[in-house]
């Protein structure tokens, strides 16, 4: 709870309505320090504890507004891909390469959840944002929000793909020998996490009733974790994440899906059109291979390893069918 919520909780208004008038400045002191530790804590939070959760279930969290913020900064969001901290280290770069290719100050606004990451954006908290295909979609339809580019995988396409993945010493050999066992997805509004293994798991006749049990991890770095530890025995990641593992000796892949459209860089449709075209020249002209590589950190580990390509908006044609079908939307 920030200190505005604070001092306009009803609670709050009682305790200095009643209370005697020496002890008023006590009360406020103890408020305001319970405030402080509120936010430390919260802010401290890394991971989302696994738990199996209804597909239906929509967040409460419906009334975002914009905080105040420092004027004239542009603040980039991101999904949750890998640990919180290792997100941020790659973005924060990434940022000062914006910074000098615009000529605009830009800061890093981070979210645990996906939700949050286009509720952000769609209220003006961020005015861009780097959003899996599904977030694209629900920040198109539900906010207007617009998108620029589109990231390259490391073969210069702007595709990336889906994998299933177990333990290496698992019995499992194939994405059929997962009926009856428990399944680790990512956040609920994943694109390689959730619903394109989900669609996977139903092409191969597996439903989530034909599974022992399920849950969303909330990240692919959740995901592997949990797998990992031996509490699920099969989870879904982004293919690039899965190939270091792979390479590390610590998964074994059952299945790879077809190629879907890359995550995406977006924006809030109240920014300024000058803004948009200048950030979108120095994404398409952005070379993290070779020209910019010295400046980044750890760059190859997210979606868009060799730069950007122009977003093309029929590329999420059957991102959306899918959307709809999972009742995402």
């Amino acid at each position: 709870m920030g200190l505005f919520d604070l001092y306009s909780n009803n609670l709050y208004n009682i305790f200095i309505m009643y209370a005697p008038t020496y002890l008023k400045p006590c009360i406020r002191f103890y408020l305001l320090l319970f405030s402080f530790f509120s936010l430390t804590l919260s802010g401290c939070s890394q991971e989302e504890i696994p738990k199996k959760v209804s597909l239906d279930r929509r967040s409460s969290n419906t009334g975002i507004t914009a905080p105040q913020l420092e004027p004239g900064v542009l603040r980039f969001g991101f999904d949750l891909r890998l640990e919180p901290k290792e997100d941020v280290k790659i973005y924060l770069p990434f940022m000062r390469y914006l910074e000098s290719k615009t000529g605009n100050k830009f800061s890093i606004r981070f979210t645990e959840r996906y939700e949050n990451t286009i509720e952000n954006l769609g209220n003006g908290i961020t005015h861009f944002a780097a959003l899996g295909p599904v977030n694209s979609v629900l920040a198109i339809k539900r906010y207007g929000a617009g998108c620029l580019v589109m990231g390259l995988n490391s073969d210069g396409k702007p595709e990336y793909r889906a994998v299933i993945f177990t333990r290496i010493n698992s019995p499992l050999n194939n994405i059929r020998d997962l009926k009856g066992r428990t399944f680790a997805f990512g956040d609920r509004f994943s694109t390689q996490g959730h619903i394109i293994p989900r669609k996977m798991l139903e092409t191969a006749g597996i439903t989530l009733m034909d599974l022992k049990g399920y849950v969303f991890t909330g990240s692919h770095a959740n995901t592997a974790r949990v797998v990992l530890n031996g509490e699920y025995d099969a989870g879904s990641m982004q293919d690039a994440l899965a190939k270091r593992f792979v390479a590390e000796g610590k998964i074994r892949i059952l299945a790879a899906s077809k190629p879907y459209p890359s995550s995406l860089i977006c924006f809030n449709k109240n920014v300024d059109p000058i803004i948009v075209k200048a950030v979108k020249s120095a994404l398409l002209s952005f070379d993290p291979k070779d020209k910019h590589a010295g400046i980044l950190v750890d760059w190859d580990k997210t979606e868009m390893p060799d730069g950007f390509a122009e977003y093309r908006e029929e590329s999420l044609k059957e991102i959306e069918q899918l959307v709809k079908k999972y009742r995402l939307h």
